[in-house]
């Protein structure tokens, strides 16, 4: 950790509260462990059991939006959005051939965003990722390699991803993430007694463009305004981001026509951080 980031700044731990499902499935195990003692020719059905309580844990795992596994930010507070305040949140930067550009266009739209990003990216790009905090942004946890098996490590893997990445950013913004994304927005059982670990919150969205898949214009911004007010967090990517049919970065060619949607809609663009103060 950097030696000149205050201790304002460190993240408390917070207390893991086990979901209900979790609690529900912490109980599963006990009673089949519990019964196959007692009565072991029972083993078939209570393995059974316990595939089918795994499974569900999986599918829940794969919802990036669920509240199944843990608490998961979806929307800002009720406080936020009656102020009409909204989230665009940026993912998998910072990127030195189109960060920049982004932080250009929230600039002339006075707007401020929130960008997810990756450690390693981050440790490339030390500069690139200060400059976003210097103009107002801020810098949250996106885990530190992006893997794509992130949902399938155990509890050791997700905690370095997560701890490497929290110490990298915060040594170089000065500034340590209050909140994290997963890769994917995936996610398992043990993940949340990690972030409570590491005083972090989840945060999802409540619409995302697929803008790593598809540089249409017209269609990201219908699918990230459709119906747009106060409390919607928003999902572009300033990394691995797709090219409209010209080659040029489909988040450029949206965002300024998203930033213009909401302030005629009388909406303010503010960080996650800004949003839950």
């Amino acid at each position: 950790m950097s030696p000149e980031l205050s201790t304002a700044n460190r993240t408390p731990h917070c207390q893991w509260r086990p979901s209900p499902l979790i609690l529900v499935s912490l109980v599963v195990h006990a009673v089949v462990f519990a019964v196959w003692t007692l009565h072991p020719p029972w083993w078939p059905q209570l393995a059974a059991l316990l595939a089918v309580n795994h499974a569900l844990l999986a599918v829940c795992g794969l919802l990036p939006r669920s509240t199944w596994l843990g608490a998961n930010i979806t929307r800002l507070p009720q406080e936020a959005a009656r102020r009409g305040e909204i989230a665009i949140t940026i993912d998998d930067g910072p990127d030195p051939d189109v960060t920049p550009a982004v932080l250009d266009l929230l600039d002339r739209h006075g707007a401020r965003a929130t960008f997810f990003c990756i450690g390693m990216r981050a440790e490339r790009h030390a500069a690139l990722c200060r400059e976003i905090v210097r103009r107002g942004h801020a810098v949250e946890n996106h885990s530190h390699h992006h893997r794509h098996n992130f949902s399938l490590l155990g509890l050791r893997g997700i905690w370095r991803e997560l701890q490497q990445a929290q110490d990298t950013l915060a040594a170089i913004t000065g500034v340590r993430p209050r909140f994290v994304r997963t890769p994917a927005g995936l996610r398992n059982a043990l993940l949340d007694p990690v972030l409570a670990r590491l005083g972090l919150r989840l945060a999802s969205w409540t619409r995302r463009g697929y803008d790593t898949r598809t540089g249409d214009v017209q269609l990201l911004l219908a699918r990230l305004g459709r119906d747009l007010r106060g409390g919607d967090i928003l999902l572009l990517h300033d990394g691995n981001a797709a090219r409209t049919p010209d080659g040029r970065p489909v988040i450029l060619e949206v965002l300024p026509l998203l930033l213009a949607q909401a302030r005629g809609a009388g909406l303010r663009p503010v960080t996650l951080a800004d949003a839950h103060r």
